[in-house]
């Protein structure tokens, strides 16, 4: 035996013991050309805390995500073309905010790009648009209605990444899952090179397998990032193509780098999602992922001789042409390894013996790598892509006891390696006393730390305007509705915080831009974010450039609490102050009560948040909470 799972042939015959056989053979052909794992940075801002990590953190993560033979090791980074608007945990900023204007060191994904690229200068590199800023749409919901226009914002963005980042984007999507046009196609010279569907469930439509393209599963997972999600991470690697043929599988999404209550807080390959500590967690789709990453490369081929195991599972096996082979071998049960999407059918995976003969370029190897994963949902105590001892080959075979819930590689690879570093800081909520003036000369971000804007994009902003206390802000710059991928809200709005606190005081300096029509608020226990927002509640303190202020339970305005003249206008900074405890909440401008004792019968937590009345261009300085 070879570690209580490897049962040598020979023996087990002696033994009585039955298995199963199966060939791994390149002498009837290679199957389809191997296109690499991924991760989706986007659809949206699913990196957007990454940024704010403290080295050596930030590069500690990084390097669990790209380094080659460390951790994921990803051979693909997709990410998000942001279009100003809500693409599922937040908004994104546009290269273009307005037509003529464009700037490449907007948002994060540059950056993020470059830090893959430098781990693996062969990452392939995927831009997709959820979003598109108003002006693309020509004041419509439709971008391609002028699909001159789109095609032209796009092709932008790729020259753009040459031009000031030297990134050559290798893809590029047509409109997140929604309908394409064939003019914009043709436009942006994008030919079919390639068949994507996002959540197959494994399967392919017949059609598609007819057209001999290359299909990918360019979106997938969407899942918790526990065990369960490990599961499903590890069964869709080798059944995408087993099942569907699919070359590539891209993870939604890269890293759990968002705040957690937003939508599909905990999804990801891994958790980092409190720079304010450094604390993060390298969860077990990590090690998943590594199983396939990192003995494999794009230009390998899938065998034909891949499939499903007769007690469950499945097995694949690739080749580099050159000799090496690595078979990835699979075992996880129906319970423990459904995604979020689509309902998984039910199947019976049990313990059982597999013998694999090598045939072709294989039947000469005497010794092959082993790398083992187990998920164990009983003790609870995993083993996660352990090393073991070489296995053996005798007569061109060997043969595996396979339990259930497991991964084994099976290679001729030696270089793999189980990365580490030493233990991050750990675990701390978000500071309770925090506040930030935005004086920052050239700052390495757009967006102030923290801040996590869910409608309109909030950036740091010189303003030429004032040499005092006012000459470093923070702007919203969205001034039209972009064309939405979600139920953006029509207000703009940006969160921060903890989402447990109940009873805070934050305060902020203000300056509406807009005469008459424009408006901003300070507010606290923000309930919702995310696809959700424009149902958030909580305690809203509104100023409008017409005079008078509001306080709303919700962001919409509809549940108003206390209203009243404020005297405010255009062009004026204010400092506004809301405390909120217990029940009641009480308002200030300028130091001074402008309303108290507002009712507040819920929500009874949640962030902290800052925005406008409407689309339109508001200024912030010197903000400060303290929470209780």
């Amino acid at each position: 035996t070879y570690h209580g799972a490897i049962c040598i042939v020979t023996i087990c015959c002696l033994l009585g013991c039955a298995a199963e056989f199966y060939v791994i053979d390149d002498r009837i052909g290679l199957g389809r050309e191997f296109d690499g794992i991924g991760g989706l940075s986007g659809g949206g801002a699913t990196s957007r805390l990454l940024v704010n990590y403290e080295e050596p953190y930030r590069s500690h993560i990084l390097d669990f995500l790209f380094k080659p033979n460390f951790g994921a090791s990803l051979h693909i980074l997709k990410v998000e073309i942001g279009g100003d608007a809500q693409t599922t945990d937040g908004t994104e900023p546009s290269h273009m905010h307005s037509k003529g204007e464009g700037n490449f060191f907007l948002g994060y994904e540059w950056w993020l790009m470059n830090e893959a690229k430098k781990r693996n200068p062969n990452i392939k590199l995927i831009g997709l648009p959820w979003a598109f800023p108003g002006w693309v749409g020509e004041g419509t919901q439709w971008p391609y209605f002028f699909s001159n226009v789109t095609a032209d914002y796009v092709v932008s963005w790729i020259y753009g990444a040459k031009q000031h980042h030297n990134l050559d984007i290798d893809y590029i999507g047509i409109w997140n899952e929604r309908k394409y046009d064939p003019v914009y196609i043709k436009l942006c010279v994008l030919k079919y090179s390639l068949y994507s569907v996002h959540y197959p469930g494994t399967k392919t439509v017949k059609e598609a397998l007819l057209t001999e393209k290359k299909l990918w599963s360019s979106e997938d997972y969407s899942t918790f990032n526990d065990d369960i999600g490990a599961g499903c991470w590890a069964r869709i690697l080798n059944q995408n193509y087993v099942n569907g043929r699919m070359t590539s599988t891209i993870s939604w999404n890269l890293i759990a780098s968002y705040y957690k209550n937003l939508s599909f807080g905990g999804d990801g390959l891994m958790t980092a999602d409190e720079p304010w500590s450094g604390h993060y967690v390298v969860e077990s789709p990590i090690w998943m992922t590594a199983h396939t990453t990192q003995f494999t490369q794009p230009g390998w081929f899938y065998l034909q001789t891949v499939g499903n195991l007769t007690h469950g599972g499945s097995y694949v096996a690739l080749t580099d042409r050159k000799g090496n082979l690595t078979i990835v071998i699979q075992t996880m049960t129906h319970s423990h390894s459904q995604c979020i999407r689509p309902p998984l059918p039910h199947f019976d995976v049990s313990p059982q013996k597999a013998t694999f003969q090598l045939k072709g370029s294989f039947a000469h190897l005497t010794d092959l790598q082993v790398w083992y994963s187990k998920l164990d949902f009983k003790t609870k105590n995993d083993t996660l892509f352990q090393r073991s001892s070489p296995i053996k080959v005798y007569n061109g075979s060997f043969t595996l006891k396979l339990d259930v819930d497991e991964v084994y590689t099976i290679t001729t690879v030696n270089t793999g390696q189980k990365g580490a570093y030493p233990e991050p800081p750990k675990s701390q909520p978000f500071p309770k006393n925090y506040s930030d003036d935005f004086t920052i000369d050239n700052p390495p971000f757009s967006e102030a730390p923290f801040f996590a804007d869910q409608t309109g994009v909030f950036e740091y902003f010189r303003n030429s305007t004032d040499n005092g206390s006012h000459a470093f802000t923070l702007r919203q710059v969205v001034t039209e509705r972009p064309v939405t991928w979600a139920r953006d809200a029509y207000q703009t709005i940006s969160i921060i915080g903890d989402y447990s606190w109940t009873d805070l005081s934050v305060s902020c300096d203000v300056l509406i831009e807009t005469p008459v029509t424009g408006g901003v608020f300070l507010a606290a226990r923000v309930d919702q974010g995310g696809e959700s927002v424009r149902e958030a509640k909580g305690v809203f303190y509104w100023i409008s450039a017409n005079g008078t202020y509001k306080v709303t339970n919700d962001i919409g305005g509809r549940r108003v609490l206390a209203e009243g003249l404020s005297g405010t206008r255009e062009g004026v900074w204010y400092t506004l102050t809301l405390r909120v405890k217990g029940y009641f909440a009480t308002g200030m401008l300028n130091g001074y009560p402008l309303w108290k004792n507002a009712v507040v019968l819920e929500p009874k937590n949640g962030w902290a948040a800052l925005g406008t009345l409407s689309f339109e261009y508001a200024q912030f300085d010197n903000f400060k909470v303290n929470a209780e």
